[in-house]
């Protein structure tokens, strides 16, 4: 399948994403509550088959933070990232490690050192930090007393 093929397969499944124009990869932009069945479709939907989960990453901006998902297909050979802009405050997006088994681990640690708070997930908890650590040593905001760090 090629990158205009996908866009297409893509814009079926979900309508409302948005496409970033000039990366390696297929980018696309969602709103975080569709996630979930968007998720369920890119995995199991015919001519996509993203069965491969192979990062997760979260990006703190200050403002807001942005969850990144680079999936891939080991049918197709096709690499998707899916980006999606959750609240400062309060970073909530539904799990897909319901989905992608290798979610489980990534979005510990997303939880453990950024925050984010992943809804579903069967064992989210700190993977890092100590249990009764306090806070989000890689969020930019985060203060450490003892060791003066500030980013």
């Amino acid at each position: 399948m090629d990158r205009e093929a996908l866009r297409q397969r893509v814009s079926e499944l979900l309508p409302s994403a948005v496409f970033e124009e000039g990366g390696e990869w297929t980018t696309i932009a969602i709103d975080p509550p569709a996630w979930g069945g968007f998720a369920t479709g890119l995995r199991s939907g015919a001519g996509l088959e993203f069965d491969f989960l192979f990062c997760v990453t979260a990006v703190d901006w200050r403002t807001h933070f942005t969850m990144v998902y680079h999936l891939t297909s080991t049918v197709y050979r096709h690499v998707l990232v899916v980006k999606a802009k959750l609240d400062h405050d309060r970073p909530v997006i539904q799990t897909v490690s319901d989905i992608w088994r290798t979610a489980e681990f990534h979005e510990r640690e997303a939880y453990d050192l950024m925050g984010v708070e992943f809804t579903g997930h069967p064992d989210l908890r700190r993977l890092f930090m100590t249990d009764d650590w306090n806070g989000w040593p890689l969020r930019k905001d985060y203060e450490d007393p003892v060791n003066m760090i500030k980013l």
